[in-house]
């Protein structure tokens, strides 16, 4: 086998450093909230199952419905924030929104919702804000411009 090594051991005199470097920048853009992640999914599937949590399931069934469809697609789009980070980080302002309707869900599509349930959508619609605004705003951050 032949020795390629030169002795040094440093690629700052490779040929072809800057297109190496360029490439793994681009391997690593947008991925700055790969920590952001996790706490996404595990938020959408709180509000998958919060009905059972809080315990509302007979009480508010509509909501019930509502709070399973919604944690879903938190859950999905965190799935997608992992698999696809730089198509997916556009829909962080998706993630906004939804975040903003678990707040006032309650009073539109539940029936005279208790404290208990107003606090539940609230705390989980305030977290879906400021991770959707983490996660747009690093998206923002580390897309390159022209």
């Amino acid at each position: 086998m032949a020795n390629v090594s030169h002795g040094t051991g440093d690629i700052t005199t490779h040929p072809d450093v800057s297109e190496m470097r360029a490439r793994y920048a681009r391997m690593l853009g947008g991925r700055d909230v790969a920590l952001v992640d996790g706490p996404v999914f595990l938020l959408g599937v709180y509000c998958a199952a919060s009905p059972w949590i809080v315990h509302y399931t007979t009480s508010q069934p509509t909501l019930v419905v509502h709070n399973l469809i919604i944690g879903l697609a938190i859950t999905v789009l965190a799935l997608g924030f992992t698999a696809a980070p730089a198509r997916m980080y556009g829909l962080s302002w998706a993630m906004c929104a939804l975040g903003v309707w678990m707040i006032v869900a309650p009073w539109i599509v539940g029936d005279s919702p208790d404290a208990g349930v107003i606090w539940n959508n609230a705390v989980i619609g305030g977290l879906a804000v400021v991770l959707g605004l983490l996660c747009a705003g690093t998206a923002a951050r580390s897309t390159p411009r022209p």
